[in-house]
């Protein structure tokens, strides 16, 4: 991305209402994607939040502190000229959802997924209408079509914006029901990550926590949160 390795030369970032949107303007200039498409986003909440990134920037743009702007560009130059094809691909998670693959044993591993598991897989019967069933071991099993169907329709429903942060949700918790979950906010951003760390944080309990793969899930962590947040901007 060619612009973020310029050095600073704005003074002002501002938030302007369009047709597409709101934009941010740098000194009344509007800030382009690296696609050079304009960079017009569906809220004035989301725009606020570009332009407190922008605003941020010292002497040349660091996009590792700009997940908002990162984003939103993949909604842009991405999402919006592959929706269908994300859709479907993440439809697919629903059809081996980590919340369906239970341990056989030992029995508090199993008790503890029913406990955290089941309910989530609940939720999404009553909220989604479509009921996945678990099943015990490795081996897969086809989910119901129907559901799959159901769950498919509503992820093609929505916004580029929406899928962008949708991507994410499912990508990194491994599971299109906690996808849902968090978006429509079942449970908070922080407790769907760690129902979906479950078997992980099992096996820190019975072996101790490796600090290289803790370093690891807490940046997985604040990019889940930030993938939720960038959901909740898209309206």
């Amino acid at each position: 991305m060619s612009e973020w390795k310029q050095k600073r030369f704005w003074k002002a970032v501002t938030v302007a209402e369009t047709d597409d949107g709101f934009a941010v303007e740098l000194d009344g200039r509007g800030v382009k994607t690296p696609a050079k498409a304009p960079l017009a986003v569906p809220s004035r909440q989301m725009a606020e939040a570009i332009a407190a990134e922008w605003d941020a920037q010292s002497e040349s743009v660091n996009p590792n502190i700009m997940p908002v702007t990162r984003s939103a560009n993949a909604a842009i130059d991405k999402v919006t000229h592959q929706h269908g094809a994300v859709a479907d691909m993440l439809t697919e998670y629903g059809d081996s959802d980590l919340l369906c693959y239970r341990a056989e044993g030992p029995a508090e591993l199993v008790q503890r997924q029913a406990e955290f598991w089941d309910p989530a897989l609940d939720w999404a019967a009553t909220a989604l209408g479509a009921r996945l069933q678990p099943r015990s071991g490795i081996r897969h099993t086809s989910q119901d079509p129907a559901a799959l169907d159901r769950l498919r329709g509503l992820v093609h429903e929505m916004t580029p914006f929406q899928l962008a942060a949708f991507h994410d949700l499912v990508a990194m918790s491994g599971s299109l029901v906690l996808g849902f979950a968090a978006a429509r906010d079942w449970r908070t951003a922080d407790q769907i990550w760690d129902i979906s760390r479950l078997d992980e944080l099992w096996q820190e309990e019975q072996w101790g926590r490796d600090e290289e793969a803790q370093a690891t899930a807490d940046l997985k962590r604040t990019a889940f949160i930030h993938a939720k947040r960038f959901y909740d901007f898209s309206y």
